[in-house]
């Protein structure tokens, strides 16, 4: 039991030494996350130059399909769940990488941390507004059918909508399943890859991201599963690190 908690077997790490970890790194990003993007001004201009590029290139299709979202109460209610609650989606497939496919989970996992690490310099760097507060005529979903009812009693206190970490995250969760069944059950990986789909229009048309926040959420995650592989070759003895590939093969000490 010991060797389980903080060594590992099967390939995992120990059970206590990653959920310290992983704690410690949510709590870090979540501190710094809150405090970038408090430069209102700047992310209304940010905001509207994402607009201008967004209208010259024909990308602009936000207002209209928050608009058709705002004329279907059922939906927009239904939305708003997905909206707030995929953070389950998110923990259920780290634990269910974790204890199913121990021989993936490292890159998943690695990737996550690789992806946090990235987009604080872009939100530092580019504050962006969001539609539902910057873009005239966006009609305020958020607002209209949170069951939560957050922003009633916590006003934003930042704004970082470039790239959509909801679209990001959900990314994540398609890559950690397509890796963990692509070889056994090639059908079920791809169908993974549904459930950003659905978040990408869920975002744009609860006035949430831009078309350009969900291209930047693309390569976010692309970058990052580049840069995860990469530092679990370099890294391998580390706890973010693969090191059965450090121990792989060597025989005990006589």
């Amino acid at each position: 039991m010991k060797a389980v908690l903080l060594r590992g077997t099967g390939g995992r790490p120990g059970v206590l030494v990653e959920v310290a970890f992983l704690v410690a790194w949510f709590l870090l990003f979540a501190r710094l996350d809150a405090a970038v993007g408090r430069d209102f001004a700047a992310a209304e201009a940010n905001a509207l130059a994402l607009q201008t590029a967004e209208h010259l290139a024909h990308l602009d299709v936000e207002l209209s399909v928050n608009g058709w979202l705002a004329g279907n109460p059922v939906l927009g209610h239904l939305a708003m769940y997905q909206y707030r609650l995929y953070y389950v989606v998110v923990a259920g497939v780290l634990l269910w990488v974790f204890v199913r496919h121990a021989g993936v989970y490292r890159q998943a996992r690695r990737t996550m941390v690789a992806m946090m690490a990235l987009v604080l310099p872009v939100y530092w760097a580019v504050p962006m507004s969001p539609p539902r507060f910057a873009l005239p005529g966006a009609v305020d979903i958020v607002a209209r059918y949170d069951f939560l009812r957050l922003e009633s009693w916590i006003k934003p206190t930042h704004h970082t909508a470039m790239p959509s970490m909801h679209v990001g995250w959900s990314l994540w969760c398609a890559y950690a399943v397509w890796i963990a069944l692509r070889d056994t059950h090639p059908r079920l990986a791809l169908s993974a890859w549904l459930f950003p789909l659905a978040m990408m229009a869920n975002v744009l048309s609860t006035g949430n991201h831009y078309v350009l926040d969900i291209a930047g959420s693309v390569a976010l995650v692309g970058v990052s599963i580049i840069v995860a592989s990469w530092w679990g070759r370099l890294v391998p003895s580390a706890p973010w690190g693969d090191r059965d590939r450090w121990t792989a093969g060597r025989t005990p000490a006589r």
